[in-house]
């Protein structure tokens, strides 16, 4: 959850005019461990952008797969991609990708 800039304003302030941070924490509902990171930034109070994961599933060649091997079962798609079943699953519920059978 991303904090306001105002409110992450007001609670460094309070920090600065003599409150603790545990009780700032307490007070504005906001975790002791952010009050520190914001302490450490200084000025820049601004949202820092959520870091992407880097994937292990290449999603082209996965989605290649899937065309070139429509059948293939999730372990078996899993041996060729050297993960397991369950990343290959998430990876293809993703990408929107769903079996369909008739």
């Amino acid at each position: 959850m991303a904090y306001g800039i105002d409110y992450r304003r007001r609670i460094i302030t309070f920090v600065n005019e003599g409150g603790s941070k545990l009780e700032a924490a307490r007070l504005f509902k906001v975790h002791p461990d952010t009050i520190y990171e914001w302490l450490k930034r200084g000025d820049d109070l601004s949202p820092r952008p959520a870091k992407t994961r880097r994937r292990k599933i290449d999603k082209e060649a996965l989605r290649r797969h899937v065309r070139e091997y429509p059948d293939a079962l999730l372990r078996e798609r899993a041996v060729v991609f050297k993960v397991t079943p369950e990343a290959v699953f998430y990876a293809l519920q993703a990408m929107k990708i769903v079996k369909k059978t008739a």
